[in-house]
């Protein structure tokens, strides 16, 4: 007798337990996507910053649609812009694509756990319709009387209302499968509508992509109409990028005098540098690539070093810092700790404020109102002068150079995420 009913008991609850085990796999299944998911947040993170870029760019070629006259300028912004769209583009394809998985693997580990959970539903079943039978049945009374002594009497009933405590964990364990379930059909009818979402995105950003594109082929066809205006602004910028670096070159020999006034056995070509002026530029040189950029918003129009110019591919132009865009009645600001070497008034240039950071200099081009005198220290981010506005383009140089010969260095390689 007592063998009997332990016999049963003991066929009711397994397979039940052999299915709990398996939904409990599938739950765990469930983390798998967890790492998708985070890539898909990364991906969102940057498809905004790129909507962010564009948008700006606009911004910037709204200012100077109120001219009516294209420009290089607005080319070189409609390049860019193309440039970000199709890194748009293949993020969204990107983002569809493991939203497509996702979507996938959840729909197969959705019916591996509905088929799961009827198991256990139906098991479940059949262990309550033994426990019924077996309420007040005589095979349980005398499962306990039928012990050898008091102890093992004791562990039987103990035994008896764990089986209880055990069908209402597992009642329990279907409750939570249950919502489990619900949530994740809930998750996948979001991420359906998010697809159909996104391949609306993909179709309204190809049409924009198609538009910016038939608007740089006309743009650049409308300047190539205009090759001799376009080799004058060349040599004008040339011969601005001369004035300022004799400009320079007049700063740092003036620096090269105080220096050796103030230290009369130093060699005459020697730049010698006082400790706090060494540790200012070791500071500076420990900032590369972090340096703050010299206005708050900007892109870059014009990049560092000799470059095919955009529209006449057989000229070379050569630039010794970078030109950056930005929105009308922006400012400028130092990008480190210095003092004002020479605040300066170039032709073409406007005015332009060289800072020393040690044995580095930046200079600051084509400003208006200067707020800082020569001799003055400086602190990072501080504003140093308002930028120019000419023709619908506000538009500023900043160059970095380094020691007595005023190398020129690439400030793309120096402002925080400028490359």
């Amino acid at each position: 007798m007592r063998n009997a009913f332990l016999s049963k008991y003991t066929t009711a609850i397994r397979p039940f337990a052999k299915t709990a085990l398996l939904a409990f796999v599938l739950l765990l299944s469930c983390s798998v996507v967890f790492g998708q998911s985070q890539k898909r947040k990364e991906l969102e993170k940057q498809k905004s910053n790129l909507v962010k870029d564009i948008e700006y760019k606009n911004k910037l070629l709204e200012q100077t649609k109120k001219q009516k006259q294209s420009t290089l300028n607005d080319l070189v912004l409609i390049n860019k812009k193309i440039n970000e769209r199709q890194q748009l583009i293949t993020t969204i394809r990107t983002e569809i694509n493991l939203l497509s998985d996702e979507i996938e693997e959840n729909q197969a580990l959705l019916e591996s756990m509905h088929n799961d959970l009827k198991k256990l539903k139906e098991e479940y079943a059949e262990l309550i319709r033994f426990a019924e039978r077996n309420q007040n049945s005589y095979d349980k009374l005398m499962f306990v009387f039928a012990a050898k002594d008091f102890n093992q009497a004791y562990k039987r009933i103990k035994y008896l209302r764990e089986y209880t405590e055990y069908r209402k964990r597992q009642a329990a364990a279907i409750k939570r499968l249950e919502k489990k379930l619900q949530e994740e059909t809930d998750q996948l009818k979001k991420d359906r509508k998010q697809k159909e979402q996104l391949l609306t995105d993909l179709s309204s950003e190809k049409q924009k992509l198609a538009g910016e594109q038939e608007e740089q082929e006309s743009l650049a066809n409308n300047l190539k109409q205009k090759e001799r205006e376009l080799k004058k602004e060349i040599d004008k910028k040339q011969e601005e990028q001369l004035a300022i670096q004799k400009a320079i070159q007049r700063v740092i020999a003036e620096e090269l005098r105080k220096s050796r006034e103030a230290n009369p056995k130093s060699k005459e070509s020697e730049w010698s540098l006082t400790p706090e002026a060494k540790a200012l530029a070791d500071d500076f040189t420990s900032n590369k690539g972090q340096l703050p950029w010299p206005t708050e918003k900007g892109v870059i129009t014009q990049s560092y070093g000799i470059k095919a110019h955009p529209v006449l591919s057989h000229l070379k132009v050569k630039n010794d810092g970078v030109a950056i865009s930005t929105e009308e009645g922006s400012t400028a600001r130092a990008v480190f700790d210095g003092e004002v070497s020479k605040v300066l008034i170039i032709p073409g240039a406007g005015k332009v404020v060289v800072i020393r950071h040690g044995d580095y200099l930046t200079a600051y081009g084509k400003l208006d109102d200067v707020f800082v005198t020569t001799g003055e220290k400086v602190t990072s981010k501080q504003a140093i002068g308002t930028i120019r506005t000419s023709q619908g383009k506000t538009e500023m140089e900043f160059q970095i150079r380094k020691g007595q010969k005023a190398e020129t260095l690439d400030p793309a390689y120096w402002l925080y995420k400028a490359r």
